[in-house]
């Protein structure tokens, strides 16, 4: 069973499960996402939204597939360009952080370390974009209502965010990257490592005999 990951885009926005491409929790004010439900808009402003993000900020999301089958996805932007970000007890975000906003793995799939992969594909396209860090809110109860458009905080806490403001129910954690440019640094520098210890193992023989 092969497993891969690409970005979001207008195109592939279909494959996201329906109730998550109708959800605009946090893509537009409460008001909008009432008047929105109301008129059976929603999949039209979660459309209007990842176009407008990707086409001012960049890549806003990655959908895991199973062989040639959906089964996950994360949807990510800087928080100004999530309005849900401010309603929290938690709020506001760092500025130097971006927002992990939507996210959700098939149930049949979750334990397989899907929802791991799609963390580290965020992680290494925002890294390479020279972001510092990930921010979420998280859901210290998940199990407590329908609510499912808040990441659970002990997942958040298992695939290495730390909680950077404690609330009983909606704390805020954060994910550190490292820079384009350290993470460049150390690549060349193992390298330069790894070519030194072949040298001096290829030339131990020839100075032996």
């Amino acid at each position: 069973m092969s497993r891969r990951v690409v970005g979001v885009t207008l195109d592939n926005l279909e494959q996201l499960p329906l109730r998550c491409r109708r959800c605009v929790y946090w893509e537009v004010a409460f008001y909008l996402k009432t008047q929105a439900e109301e008129y059976g808009e929603t999949e039209v402003e979660k459309e209007a939204w990842v176009s407008s993000v990707l086409l001012e900020w960049g890549s806003c999301g990655r959908i895991v597939y199973s062989d040639k089958l959906p089964v996950g996805f994360v949807l990510y932007a800087p928080p100004t360009a999530v309005p849900r970000a401010s309603a929290f007890p938690t709020s506001p975000p760092s500025p130097d952080a971006v927002l992990l906003t939507g996210f959700h793995v098939l149930p049949e799939f979750r334990g397989g370390g899907l929802g791991r992969m799609l963390v580290q594909a965020v992680a290494k396209d925002l890294t390479r974009r020279g972001v510092k860090a990930i921010e979420a809110f998280g859901d210290a109860r998940p199990d407590e209502d329908e609510q499912t458009c808040v990441v659970p905080a002990d997942f958040l806490l298992r695939v290495g965010f730390k909680t950077v403001r404690q609330h009983p129910r909606w704390p805020r954690l954060r994910l550190e990257l490292r820079s384009a440019i350290s993470w460049k640094e150390d690549v060349e520098a193992a390298l330069e490592r790894l070519l030194g210890t072949v040298t001096v193992s290829t030339a131990s023989p020839a100075l032996q005999r």
